[in-house]
């Protein structure tokens, strides 16, 4: 595989399992547990990631839309 943006063939594949001990902040949101889905960096369990150790580009196809099931799962009405 080439990277998206400098075409070096240096792209690292990192998969890691973190079971439900995934942490993630986003725009002043908080989520404990599994890894969501809507960042495209993998879902539930895994985290699955490529990126170029030449430039540090992330490959995938990005923007991405806004996260609104993120959104609404960690909005402060929802916390329990």
């Amino acid at each position: 595989m080439s990277c998206q943006r400098c075409s070096s063939e240096r792209v690292v594949s990192i998969n890691a399992k973190c079971s439900d001990l995934c942490f993630t902040r986003y725009q002043g949101m908080e989520s404990d547990g599994y890894v969501p889905n809507e960042f495209g960096i993998g879902g539930g369990d895994y985290i699955r990631i490529k990126l170029c150790i030449e430039c540090g580009a992330v490959q995938g196809q990005f923007p991405l839309p806004e996260p609104l099931k993120f959104i609404e799962e960690n909005t402060e009405e929802n916390i329990e």
